[in-house]
């Protein structure tokens, strides 16, 4: 009996349906196994000897790796199929260690989606454990570690900052600096001129424009009331019909950042429940006849679909819409200086799996997000849509006025995009010639102000780590929750917002460490992952130019930097004393206390969420519930909704 081990009990049944009884698949249920919290600083690394790592077995798996062991030692052989991404490639290596197989020897095999076709295919052409990826994921976590746990120590003996890292504070970053352009933003305000003008008996919507066809902008209402009454009962002349035919393109298949992006957009999912959704998608959903994988692997920062794939949607396309609607599949120029092309894009496994036909088989959010999935990947290879602009320009008394329309030639990939979203343009609603007739009209004013830049909103905040190459596709979610874990920032109307500790928070990193607070150095440190990935670099080298200079600071923080209560103006005062609240960080989370302690021993009481709707699925509410670990919220429409918060 063959012996195959990937993480996912889940995961495990599917291919266990196409490998057949020959294999016997189990699972890690994860990780086996981390960095050790001992040594010095509890680093679970010796920064003296050459930066070697100590692991220790993750609580709670001695029993399974005993189970482990016992399926190796009775099999013929065993194959070890973890995902297909450095970190699955990590845990391949960590299991080969712990269960005592021979790096060099034992099969790895390597797959991208959960079909019948790719798992014998991978099956049948197995490779070994890389260590190049091995040593760029450990070099990572070390990094991570190194940095996370010396600079939260630091934070939390001087200003009671939870912690710190090498990503979610450069993160954090980001949002203060949006927050201070935001504050310093200087709003002007000023007026415009629009309204009505009637051509050939139909009302279309006009602007007052400049030679250059911009808006007139106007710095008081006086100004803009004048030119209106000046052309109150004035005559409209035509002096040009402009028309071009234009095109738009349809998109690439989805990375895992343009996924969280548009299923933010479009649904309001974080980015944690669409990771959530896509993986159950990935691992396998019963059909009818057992789980069957969906869509192909969901962490992912390439565009590339497979030969197979594009000449199967191709005729997809060409059957449900058209030959004329067959182009070609789409790539991505602007993408990341730093995407690793090793996997696919997120695409659905079968063409023939319509979300329509199979929708009754999924729950309502698998619905949206595989629908999402399914027709932005079969819209990369159909035609562009072609439209015609029509540009209309009139004159009254010297002053111009423009009227735009546009109407679709050729609707292209819209065809099946708007199972989607049913996107519409702005028709004139008239056909425009130099012997229209000009009639009434009628002009208002609109008062206007300058906008200041948008804050973050999570779509726009992946979107610029990815463009700036903060972080990873399967780290940007982790790394959200946690500045929010952290209360360094707080979300109203859906904008990231600093809290007065995330404020301090980075003034104080940034101050004391500005070479590694930073964007640049984050994206570099990216970049020096992929040449060990790539064989290029060594985890030695990376971490010997890393670690002294970096340890010369925070020796020099300790001294330098000042220890402070930080007061959140916007938590009030203690109703016992008067003094300011602040949030407080203890065993079991934060917590609003007094900033009086110990003399005042006041802590707010928790707010009680029961009763309250359900984030994820809308429809049940939130009641509490027991559990081996104290109490919890849960969804009242438990197990067709799994949320559950502290």
């Amino acid at each position: 009996m063959k012996v195959v081990i990937i993480e996912s009990p889940h995961k495990a049944k599917t291919i266990s349906k196409y490998l057949g009884k020959d294999y016997h698949v189990l699972s890690s249920i994860g990780h086996i196994r981390d960095l050790s919290i001992s040594g010095e600083e509890n680093l679970g690394v010796d920064v003296h000897n050459n930066f070697e790592a100590t692991y220790d077995i993750a609580a709670g798996k001695s029993r399974l790796i005993a189970n482990l062991k016992k399926e190796v030692a009775k099999a013929s052989e065993v194959i070890l199929a973890t995902d297909p991404d450095r970190e699955g490639e990590a845990i391949s290596w960590h299991l080969a260690e712990v269960l005592n197989l021979d790096v060099n020897t034992t099969k790895r095999v390597e797959y991208h989606e959960l079909t019948a076709r790719a798992i014998k295919e991978s099956f049948a052409s197995p490779r070994h454990i890389n260590m190049n990826l091995v040593s760029s994921q450990e070099t990572r976590r070390i990094l991570d570690r190194i940095i996370g746990f010396k600079l939260s120590t630091l934070l939390q003996r001087k200003i009671h900052s939870r912690s710190a890292g090498r990503v979610q504070s450069v993160v954090l970053k980001l949002i203060v600096d949006k927050e201070e352009e935001v504050k310093n933003f200087n709003v002007e305000e000023y007026y415009t001129i629009s309204g009505r003008l009637f051509i050939d008996g139909v009302d279309v919507n006009i602007k007052l424009v400049n030679d250059q066809k911009e808006i007139v902008k106007f710095k008081s209402i006086e100004e803009a009331n004048e030119v209106i009454t000046l052309l109150k009962r004035k005559e409209f002349q035509l002096l040009n019909i402009e028309k071009s035919i234009k095109k738009q393109y349809s998109k690439p298949a989805f990375t895992t950042s343009t996924l969280q992006q548009d299923a933010y957009n479009l649904f309001k999912f974080d980015s944690k429940k669409t990771m959530k959704i896509a993986q159950g998608l990935y691992e396998g959903v019963d059909l009818g006849k057992g789980p069957v994988g969906l869509i192909t692997y969901m962490r992912t920062d390439s565009v590339r679909l497979s030969p197979l794939f594009i000449s199967l949607a191709k005729k997809h396309i060409s059957e449900q819409y058209g030959e004329e609607y067959v182009g070609f599949a789409k790539i991505d120029n602007k993408s990341s200086n730093n995407v690793q092309d090793a996997h696919e894009a997120i695409r659905p496994t079968d063409v023939n799996l319509i979300p329509e036909i199979i929708k009754d088989k999924l729950t309502k959010d698998q619905e949206k997000l595989y629908r999402l999935i399914y027709y932005r990947a079969i819209c990369s290879m159909m035609k562009e849509e072609e439209y015609e602009v029509t540009e209309v320009l009139t004159s009254c008394e010297g002053y111009k006025f423009i009227a735009v329309g546009e109407e679709t030639i050729f609707d292209g990939y819209k065809k099946a995009y708007k199972n989607v979203l049913n996107e519409t343009r702005n028709s004139l609603g008239i056909k425009v010639n130099q012997n229209s007739v000009l009639g009434g009209h009628k002009l208002t004013t609109k008062a206007e102000k300058t906008k200041a830049p948008a804050r973050y909103n999570e779509a726009r905040l992946i979107q610029t780590m990815e463009k700036l190459g903060i972080g990873r596709p399967s780290t940007y979610a982790s790394t959200l929750d946690t500045i929010k874990a952290r209360n360094y920032v707080k979300i109203e109307g859906g904008y990231y917002l600093p809290s007065t500790q995330g404020i301090v928070t980075t003034k104080k990193l940034v101050e004391y460490f500005p070479e590694i607070i930073n964007v640049e150095y984050t994206s570099k440190m990216e970049t020096e992952l992929d040449m060990i990935a790539e064989g290029k670099m060594t985890k030695l080298e990376a971490l010997d130019a890393f670690y002294p200079p970096f340890e010369a600071k925070v020796k020099e923080a300790y001294k330098l930097m000042p220890q402070e209560v930080i007061v959140q103006e916007d938590l009030g005062n203690c109703p016992q004393c008067g003094k300011p609240l602040v949030t407080r960080n203890g065993r079991f989370g934060s917590f609003i206390a007094c900033s009086g302690y110990p003399n005042c021993h006041y802590i707010a009481p928790k707010e009680d969420k029961e009763g309250q709707p359900c984030p994820d699925c809308k429809d049940g509410h939130l009641v509490k519930k027991r559990g081996p670990y104290g109490q919890f919220y849960a969804c009242s429409n438990y197990p067709n909704c799994k949320h559950v918060e502290k």
